[in-house]
């Protein structure tokens, strides 16, 4: 669908499913046999709004319901951000380079509608070109620019002169959607990119906290403080990251039926994700479905591939991707086992060998027992990785020897 088609059919009141195209035999089974007509209309109750999946990360995707409001309330609390960062939002040009059915491309399009600024598509295509995409898409000198962006994308374009050039014209880049690797902050905060971490999810209509650029660029990690419109906190017994805000989703579909998003009686959602409130706001730990038990120790396998990847990179060894996945083991209970792609040319039992090494002074429940070359290793176009997928794939080899 065309932001126009959609802007149109929020004037006509309706709610309206979003969905890629791989991703709509999901979305019919959450319509159920009644199909998508009745239900559509059932849901009109809430107003003009959206279907719209999550991110999947954990092996089910939802469709959440977000009303406009929602949408619209998460635009002003963004704008109110921006002001505090002595950014003008209606003076503003927004770029946009995800697609509607994701969240974060979602919200560009209600917040350049709410503060009245210029709005600018970028085909997905010409991130994957920062040679072209620097001179096909220009940007003004006389006005702040916004961009909203995953790790996947930005290491992209910091890989290219034009396209590390194109990244220090913005004002604001927003980066979510999957952590952001140390090594990989790094090199923004030598490179003066303004880049602001931030949280949030589908059922929080997108972004909850960001951290301030001129914050980053001081050293500082994390996602910063809750926006103006929410409340974080740390659930006690899980470690879950807690969020309260008026613009919750009021449900996912499933079988044509709205499930009501489950919450505590305060109003309080437990997110997925484990996190740590600091000086600085919001850290992010890991998806807690992810976490694993290992002897007596709990690790989060997402911490480890970022403390790896740095070491890689600080040795200079020829890895192209990393994912760390638990399996079964009748001492620890659960030990990891690590995916790894060699940049191509390389010799994988090298680098195999290399990566070991770097990992050998960890903890032992931390540390990979096994190794294993996989050449198709590579999160989704947004940044994130099925992991139950490559969890399949990892089971679909024959068991060989830990060590």
């Amino acid at each position: 669908m065309r932001p126009q088609q959609l802007l149109q059919a929020w004037d006509c009141g309706l709610v309206v499913p979003l969905a890629a195209a791989a991703q709509q035999v999901e979305l019919a089974a959450a319509f159920g046999p009644a199909g998508p007509a009745g239900v559509l209309e059932q849901l009109q109750g809430w107003g003009p709004g959206v279907l719209v999946g999550s991110g999947g990360s954990s092996g089910r995707r939802r469709w959440c319901l977000q009303p406009l409001s929602h949408l619209q309330a998460s635009a002003a609390a963004t704008g109110t951000w921006l002001a505090a960062q002595g950014i003008e939002p209606a003076a503003c040009l927004h770029l946009n380079p995800l697609p509607l059915h994701h969240v974060s491309g979602l919200l560009p399009l209600v917040r350049s509608r709410q503060w009245g600024c210029c709005l600018q598509q970028v085909e997905p295509a010409l991130l994957r070109q920062p040679e072209v995409m620097a001179a096909a898409l220009p940007l003004p000198s006389d006005r702040p620019v916004l961009l909203s962006l995953v790790p996947t994308q930005l290491q992209r374009l910091m890989a290219t002169p034009s396209g590390l050039a194109w990244l220090r014209q913005m004002a604001v880049i927003w980066l979510g959607g999957a952590p952001l690797p140390a090594s990989l902050a790094g090199r923004a905060r030598s490179a003066g990119l303004r880049l602001a971490p931030c949280y949030g999810a589908t059922e929080t209509a997108a972004m909850v906290c960001a951290l301030a650029p001129d914050l980053f660029l001081s050293g500082a990690s994390g996602c910063g403080q809750p926006l103006v419109d929410v409340e974080l906190q740390i659930e006690a017994a899980s470690g879950a990251i807690a969020v309260r805000a008026s613009r919750l989703s009021p449900g996912w579909l499933e079988s044509g039926q709205l499930q009501p998003l489950p919450r505590n009686g305060a109003g309080w959602w437990c997110s997925g994700d484990g996190g740590e409130l600091g000086p600085d706001g919001l850290l992010v730990r890991g998806r807690l479905d992810g976490a694993i038990h290992s002897g007596a120790e709990t690790v989060f396998p997402e911490e480890l591939e970022e403390r790896l990847l740095a070491a890689a990179a600080l040795a200079g060894l020829p890895l192209q991707a990393l994912l760390l996945l638990p399996v079964n083991d009748p001492e620890w209970g659960q030990r990891l086992v690590a995916l790894v792609r060699p940049h191509s040319g390389a010799d994988p039992e090298a680098l195999l060998a290399n990566l070991a090494a770097c990992s050998q002074a960890w903890p032992p429940a931390e540390r990979p027992q096994r190794w294993v070359v996989c050449g198709p290793l590579a999160p989704t176009a947004d940044g994130k990785w099925q992991r139950h997928c490559w969890q399949q794939w990892l089971a679909s080899l024959k068991a060989g020897p830990m060590g």
